[in-house]
């Protein structure tokens, strides 16, 4: 762990998989800090068929799995362990780590983002008891019953579509009278027989006792409130990122994310964003991978005119 490596990579996503890929191909000394598994939110995944190459699909675990075996064929090595801390101030990068320190010329940080909690009582309680972030996960759980999709985006509204084909019967709770998803959702799930819109709501309770049974719902134009009965509740209400370990030692924006162009520098020199965890347009494995490549393109100049 004294070892002082050219790049370390912080996430083992797709992004942090192809930066890491790129680099050992590039002839450096490059480690990945991975604090659960490769793959990232994509091994939480069920059928991805988006990204280029699988003509029937890919399974975001499998494909997770692979990007990483890929990465370790050309020598990159993996520890797992949590970041705990960072110190960039000199030319020589810290991270404190629960199983020791790691130093590095040059860093990528590619820990993404995580699932956005509601925030109300007994949330965390009944995380896996009914409360769940990840309907490709935890939806075949709920075959032939009742639950309820939080969010009007594309991630609430894909897992909403892709619940109707499995459960009994899916509420669909959006605080806004409209999706905000992408047309392309909109249309198979205003006809999908078993989905239920409630517009203009929030979910300001869960009814539980030890298991979730059904929410309570809040009209936010005439403060009504609605019981409803459901066997599970999928929270789709966006991410945040994973970068709670970085506050006040890099560049953040408003809502967390590190502050990064396409060329994914960040304010650091020789530090650098990629993937769900810096600013972004686009939020896509392919976007993602895409950032993992630029990295190394300019950790590779940073790192040409490194002095020791």
């Amino acid at each position: 762990m004294n070892n002082i490596h050219d790049i370390i990579i912080v996430g083992a996503g797709p992004a942090g998989c192809t930066a890491a890929l790129y680099a050992a191909r590039a002839g450096f000394d490059t480690v990945i800090i991975e604090r659960l598994s490769p793959g990232g939110q994509m091994a939480l995944t069920g059928d991805i068929e988006n990204y280029p190459g699988f003509e029937n699909g890919v399974d975001g675990f499998t494909l997770g799995m692979k990007m990483h075996q890929q990465a370790e064929r050309y020598g990159v090595r993996t520890e797992y362990a949590g970041v705990l801390s960072v110190d960039f101030s000199d030319k020589i990068k810290k991270l404190e780590t629960d199983s020791g320190i790691f130093m590095a010329k040059s860093v990528i940080i590619s820990t993404g983002a995580n699932p956005r909690e509601l925030g109300i009582k007994n949330e965390k309680e009944l995380t896996g008891k009914g409360v769940h972030y990840c309907a490709h996960c935890d939806g075949r759980f709920y075959k032939d019953k009742t639950v309820a999709v939080i969010g009007g985006g594309n991630s609430a509204a894909a897992d909403a579509l892709y619940l109707s084909r499995i459960a009994k019967k899916v509420y669909l709770v959006h605080r806004r009278d409209s999706l905000r998803a992408t047309k392309i959702y909109h249309e198979p799930l205003m006809n999908s027989e078993n989905v239920e819109f409630l517009w203009n709501s929030t979910v300001s309770e869960f009814i539980a006792d030890g298991k979730v049974s059904g929410i309570i719902t809040k009209n936010i134009l005439n403060g009504e409130l609605s019981e409803i009965d459901c066997d599970g509740v999928f929270v789709s209400i966006g991410r945040k990122p994973a970068t709670e370990f970085l506050q006040g030692k890099i560049n953040l924006d408003e809502n967390g994310y590190i502050v990064a162009d396409e060329s994914t520098q960040t304010n650091i020199d020789g530090v650098f964003a990629v993937g769900d965890v810096r600013t972004k347009a686009l939020r896509q494995i392919v976007t993602a991978v895409s950032d993992g490549a630029t990295a190394v393109h300019y950790a590779e100049e940073y790192l040409s005119s490194f002095k020791n």
